[in-house]
């Protein structure tokens, strides 16, 4: 069940729809029943997968694909194989997957002029509470690779508490990581309510030279309008995504989780692997031989 729900969640069941549609296409062209029955499932299945994934492209793409594909089933239905039609159809779709791919890499990042960095979570990042003595993903990264982390994730953050914690804070760190929205994602905030929370937060930690890096959020079915709010601060604000297919990985890998949310001492240790693997560019191994290394900065 895990593989079903990442697949789902990560967006990867975004391109499986897309090529099944294809396939609808291709075997809709032809005048057996088997190509039929093969391209009406293809379509079906093809649709729920695009639809479940809830990747949040801009609304005019899923219209337009809409439009056309529904225009080729159309002159099916009438006996007309418009084959200028079904290659529109695959054309829109390439279309909207080429649009969607950047998003599924993972972001570059220059040198940083410090090895510090900052986090803003919630509880995937710092625990449960009191009662969770595991140490967490933050705590792993300063210690197994030499990094200062000033620390702001906890338990229940949401985007407009994270806000009102940062603007109390002086963040000096070159990199800020931001793991935020789950609960407002989870808790009913409104999209609108969300983006204006999101929007001010991060303009409270943008800072020149800085870099900000932000988990992007996995979707529930219908839930596209928060991915869009999250890419649209993003070009805003300068930040560099780290697609949901990261997160998702974590906590649908075995042991991971203890509850599919919040992590376990292991889920812990692969988060930290994860963010180090984004973020070592911003941090080339300093040479020693001869040399003493620079005091860090404070975090």
């Amino acid at each position: 069940m895990n593989w079903f729900i990442y697949h789902i969640a990560s967006g990867h069941a975004f391109f499986t729809g897309i090529a099944l549609i294809m396939i609808a296409v291709r075997s809709g062209s032809g005048s057996s029943g088997c190509g039929k029955r093969v391209a009406t499932w293809s379509l079906l299945l093809g649709a729920l997968a695009v639809a479940s994934s809830s990747t949040p492209l801009p609304g005019w793409v899923y219209v337009l694909a809409t439009i056309v594909t529904m225009f080729w089933i159309v002159s099916l239905l009438i006996g007309k194989r418009l084959r200028w039609a079904a290659w529109a159809v695959l054309g829109v779709w390439a279309f909207a997957a080429a649009i969607e791919l950047p998003y599924h890499f993972l972001p570059g990042l220059p040198v940083a002029s410090s090895r510090s960095i900052a986090v803003i979570g919630d509880s995937i990042s710092a625990g449960m509470g009191d009662s969770d003595r595991s140490v967490k993903w933050p705590e792993v990264l300063a210690a197994d690779h030499g990094l200062r982390v000033h620390d702001l994730s906890y338990p229940g953050a949401t985007a407009a508490s994270a806000w009102k914690l940062a603007r109390t804070q002086r963040i000096t760190c070159p990199i800020v990581i931001l793991q935020i929205g789950g609960n407002d994602l989870l808790g009913g905030n409104s999209p609108t309510q969300f983006a204006q929370d999101l929007d001010m937060l991060l303009a409270s930690v943008r800072a020149a030279e800085r870099q900000l890096v932000m988990f992007e959020l996995p979707l529930p079915p219908g839930m596209h309008q928060y991915g869009r709010i999250q890419r649209r601060l993003a070009r805003k604000h300068d930040v560099r995504l780290i697609p949901k297919r990261v997160l998702m990985g974590i906590l649908t890998a075995k042991h991971a989780t203890v509850d599919t949310i919040h992590l376990t001492p292991l889920g812990h240790q692969r988060m930290a692997a994860c963010v180090w693997q984004i973020i070592r560019p911003a941090f080339p191994p300093v040479p020693t031989a001869g040399f003493e290394t620079e005091p860090e900065a404070n975090g």
